[in-house]
């Protein structure tokens, strides 16, 4: 990152020193002629065409990005919701503690979106609850089959594979 910002501050310089020195040479070569600024007008329309193109695909690009971050936290958004109604598929005696891990995942996921934009907070988070959630999975894995087994009898249109 420090690398891009460094030749960003170059460029700009470059662009600066380039213009001043474009500058020098036409009040230069207009003294010497009369006709140094004629046709300017066609080569000043044609960079600023250009420049809105520029500046548009720039726009739309950045639109399309914020709409597909828009459409992916709909989906995220629904997937839990679906997945939290299908607690309800469970046998009722292991519901509520289904819906608590559930509830604790969330909570997790909600604390690490909360520092994303400090990227190692954020990976603090991350890794402050791996730990704790790897032995969570594997320890719960173990009683999943159980807890699954009635959702098995159902009819295939309760049932959830």
């Amino acid at each position: 990152m420090q690398q891009a910002a460094w030749l960003s501050i170059c460029l700009f310089l470059g662009m600066v020193v380039c213009l001043e020195l474009g500058y020098r040479i036409g009040l230069y070569s207009s003294g010497k002629n009369e006709s140094a600024h004629a046709g300017t007008g066609t080569v000043e329309a044609a960079v600023f065409a250009l420049l809105g193109l520029l500046l548009g695909f720039t726009f739309a690009n950045g639109i399309s990005h914020l709409d597909q971050r828009r459409e992916l936290i709909v989906k995220e958004a629904n997937t839990i919701g679906t997945a939290y109604l299908r607690l309800d598929l469970l046998p009722a005696d292991a519901q509520p503690e289904m819906r608590h891990l559930f509830r604790e995942y969330l909570d997790a996921r909600l604390n690490v979106y909360q520092k994303l934009p400090d990227l190692q907070a954020a990976d603090q988070e991350l890794a402050a609850r791996q730990p704790v959630a790897a032995g969570d999975m594997e320890a719960r894995g173990r009683g999943w089959p159980e807890r699954s087994e009635p959702a098995r009898g159902q009819t295939p249109a309760a049932r959830v594979e």
